[in-house]
């Protein structure tokens, strides 16, 4: 990972759209190499706040600082440059290039430049992707094109990593690849926050979990005891936590 990896803080954020409050007075800090899951019910601002942390949508309030840069408001492209990046639920490759091809052009815009070659051959090879360099991304099943975005994302360099359910669409038998991809990403130091309706899969990656509900933090802390209160059972109209979907 180049340069030197650095927090990532939200103060205050919040985002309206009109008279709807969808982000409101959220707070959290992202420490380099850590893993935040954030959960809550449909509606709750989860993927706004990804968006709005990756200037995908400007914020109506509050900060987003890089280490003590404040990047409030900037650009999708600048941010990525500065090492803030995210994933998408669906499949995101170039869709009629081959493997190889699409990893070239993910390089090409990284912040490491085409060197960074070396820093995704593990990944390639675990997921089963060195021996398809050849094939067009878009005839992959559809568990390796989820992969393939997944390391796309990583081969921007990053330092902080915005994953939007990156276990969606995927057969549970292949969902371990995903915990995978986040350890390896962890230890290089890069910090990772994770939308996710995967219970299972949040308790396996995040020692923390933030709850959204409404737009505003409902809870944080370790998983265990944030799911077994009830206003978080509540959040999930009366459902077990365990189990919300």
């Amino acid at each position: 990972m180049s340069g030197m990896a650095r927090d990532l803080r939200v103060e205050g954020l919040a985002k309206r759209f009109g008279g709807l409050r969808v982000l409101e007075d959220v707070d959290f800090t992202l420490p380099p190499g850590a893993v935040l899951g954030v959960i809550g019910p449909n509606g709750a601002g989860k993927t706004t706040l990804i968006n709005v942390i990756t200037g995908r949508t400007p914020p109506t309030a509050g900060r987003i600082l890089l280490g003590s840069q404040d990047v409030t408001g900037w650009p999708t492209h600048a941010l990525s440059r500065l090492g803030v990046v995210r994933s998408f639920q669906q499949t995101n490759t170039f869709k009629t290039a081959d493997v190889r091809e699409n990893v070239a052009r993910a390089l090409r815009f990284s912040r490491g430049g085409l060197d960074g070659w070396t820093r995704l051959v593990p990944l390639l090879r675990d997921f089963g992707l060195a021996d398809r360099l050849e094939e067009q991304s878009d005839k992959l099943p559809y568990g390796l094109q989820k992969m393939l975005g997944l390391v796309l994302a990583y081969a921007a360099d990053p330092q902080v990593l915005l994953l939007d359910e990156p276990a969606a669409g995927l057969e549970r038998s292949e969902r371990s690849r995903v915990d995978d991809f986040v350890h390896h990403v962890s230890r290089q130091g890069c910090s990772v926050l994770i939308v996710e309706h995967d219970m299972d899969l949040v308790r396996r990656l995040c020692p923390e979990i933030l709850v959204l509900d409404a737009g505003a933090v409902l809870a944080r802390g370790a998983v265990a005891e944030v799911l077994a209160r009830p206003d978080v059972i509540a959040a999930y109209v009366g459902a077990d936590a365990g189990d919300a979907v």
